[in-house]
């Protein structure tokens, strides 16, 4: 059976709805608190935090009685970043972790994210298996009495978690000097993000983002919605801008002059800054076919690697796993250092930038400017629900727009796995080409529907 529910990223879809419908959400809870019940003899126990949408309210009471029903016991955190539940799986020995989120999506929509054991997460393989018991019956098996789980809510969370974060930063420098605004998207980091700048130093903090409603999540702000971000620098005179999203697992930046600094910038100042220090595990980085040619070639002038896997940070995950990468992510924002951790952590990432900053001592314009990008064009085609990238005179348009790139640039069409949409980028060195290949194209998808 392949996968239906689990897309690129966990699971996601509109809250209270299809996928993200109670019943459906307590029936991934039960298949996957039966998959990790591998042990006997001891309790069973799985980490489950949240970001700050509404639904979560709704979602969360469906995991707990599901896992509950299976036996396992739940550790309830509340509000925390993603991240932060990767780090508390494993560091709890809980059996798996859940996230509930949709990451950078609109409060309607809501999402699953599931870590192993180890703070990773799962597997295309898990994954399938944990769809698959969904549909059995095995009521039969179900616990009675005392072998039910038992849910309990946690409140050192969010300490335990900046004391995490904070051990990351170099003890030899401090933020003092700086003067930072952080957006935290009115999400999952609105407490903690700011609270760690200021306990390693920072002369000033201006947090925007950080009065969530439920409804506001992501709204006008954050990773995907930059501009507030840029004004409040400019405005404040600050020294440097952090923008995470939802579930703070992405980070977006900006320097002193307003400029918005995205993840193929920041990978690229990660990849030169520890191949100077020889922290660099291998001589390279690995990426998504998402990001920028331009990267690709600074890296190639100081004779790194740039090792490219399809979208979504979980695959990036896995390959720096499987080949003893260090370093990695994604030009949206997701960045991996597994130094530090095993998933994505935009503030981790953040602090590390910073520190770049700090030892330099120059401006945040002068050390966040690596490379020249690429022109590179993204335009997003809304389908109904039949995938036109089946269709044969849709797989002939896309050889003919490569065939126009040649080899100075490239195409790439996939489907979203989050939402249903084609998503058709086109890179290269002539502007004016590039514009002309991407309308075309998705124009042309468009039209086959």
């Amino acid at each position: 059976m392949g996968k239906k529910f689990f897309g690129t990223d966990g699971i996601r879809g509109l809250a209270n709805h299809d996928k993200m419908a109670p019943h459906n959400v307590l029936k991934l809870g039960m298949a996957a608190g039966r998959y990790f019940l591998r042990e006997n003899g001891r309790r069973h126990s799985v980490v489950i935090g949240k970001d700050t949408r509404l639904s979560g309210y709704m979602i969360e009471p469906a995991l707990v009685a599901g896992f509950t029903s299976v036996g396992m016991d739940v550790r309830l955190f509340g509000p925390l970043p993603t991240p932060a539940v990767a780090a508390m799986t494993s560091s709890l020995r809980a059996d798996l972790g859940v996230m509930i989120t949709a990451s950078h999506n609109k409060f309607y929509d809501n999402g699953l994210k599931l870590f192993g054991p180890d703070g990773r997460k799962l597997s295309d393989e898990a994954e399938a298996e944990i769809e698959k018991m969904m549909h059995e019956d095995f009521s039969e098996a179900l616990p009675r009495g005392e072998a039910l789980g038992r849910a309990k809510r946690y409140d050192e969370g969010q300490a335990r978690y900046i004391e995490i974060v904070k051990s990351t930063f170099p003890r030899r420098i401090t933020l003092a000097g700086l003067k930072i605004v952080v957006d935290c998207a009115n999400g999952a980091a609105y407490k903690v993000a700011p609270q760690t700048l200021w306990e390693l130093g920072a002369n000033e903090i201006i947090a925007i983002g950080v009065d969530p409603d439920g409804i506001n999540i992501n709204a006008d702000c954050g990773s995907t919605c930059t501009q507030a971000l840029s004004q409040a620098v400019l405005d404040n005179k600050a020294d440097v801008g952090i923008a995470l999203d939802g579930d703070a697992d992405r980070l977006i930046m900006c320097d002193e002059k307003g400029k918005i600094i995205d993840g193929d910038q920041l990978l690229a100042l990660m990849a030169h800054s520890w191949k100077q220090t020889m922290r660099l595990s291998k001589p390279g980085i690995v990426a998504t076919v998402m990001s920028n040619l331009g990267l690709e070639r600074c890296l190639q002038n100081e004779d790194l690697t740039l090792i490219r896997t399809p979208v979504g940070d979980r695959h990036v995950a896995a390959r720096m796993h499987s080949d003893g990468y260090n370093v990695g992510g994604e030009q949206s924002g997701h960045l991996l250092m597994t130094d530090f951790a095993t998933t994505g952590d935009g503030l981790i990432a953040a602090l590390q930038v910073l520190a770049e900053i700090i030892r330099k001592d120059k401006p945040a314009s002068e050390v966040l400017d690596l490379f020249e990008p690429v022109p590179q064009l993204l335009k997003n085609v809304r389908h109904n629900g039949q995938n036109p990238l089946e269709f044969s005179k849709v797989q002939s348009a896309i050889k003919d727009a490569q065939s126009q790139m040649g080899a100075s640039g490239r195409i790439l069409v996939r489907a979203s796995g989050t939402e249903p949409l084609i998503r058709v980028m086109a890179e290269g060195d002539d502007p004016i080409l590039v514009q002309k290949v991407t309308d075309d194209l998705a124009h042309f998808i468009e039209n086959s529907l």
